[in-house]
């Protein structure tokens, strides 16, 4: 029986998913740890919530990393479907704006005191909605271009 070959782009794909679900769960964590309650428990709660901002960023830098290195998800798919080039733009400037979005809110949370606890959280949601769009932007590009669903990771 002839064994079948993952493509390049089956692989990355999957790696893709993979990943989606890890940032899926660092998005899900920093939402858990804005909502924890902080009342007389500032440190511990701005503690938690860089925890949270550290791993989302790991995430979304291997996510960065994913689509936009040399051998990553847009170049090949630029290559497919080259009529989706604005959109891989589109997305590839968010990449910028969400990075230094989470670099912002962890130096608000990483320095001696925390006592904008609203202000934080109202970052923090901003930023939740940014990657929730991003995400689903990214997921509706694959499947123009591939006609593959990404976005149903369980």
């Amino acid at each position: 029986m002839e064994s079948k070959v993952p493509t390049p782009d089956q692989v990355l794909l999957e790696e893709l998913r993979r990943q989606r679900a890890d940032l899926r769960d660092a998005i899900s964590a920093l939402e858990k740890a804005l909502a924890a309650p902080a009342p007389g428990r500032h440190d511990a709660w701005a503690e938690r919530v860089q925890v949270a901002l550290v791993e989302l960023s790991a995430d979304f830098r291997e996510h960065i990393d994913i689509t936009e290195s040399p051998g990553g998800l847009y170049r090949g798919l630029l290559m497919t479907a080259p009529r989706l080039s604005n959109a891989v733009a589109r997305l590839t400037r968010e990449h910028a704006v969400i990075a230094t979005h989470v670099d912002d809110l962890l130096a608000r949370v990483s320095g001696p005191e925390v006592k904008e606890v609203d202000s934080v959280r109202d970052l923090g949601m901003a930023l939740l909605g940014r990657l929730v769009r991003h995400r689903q932007r990214g997921s509706d590009l694959v499947y123009e271009a591939y006609a593959v669903d990404v976005g149903g990771e369980t």
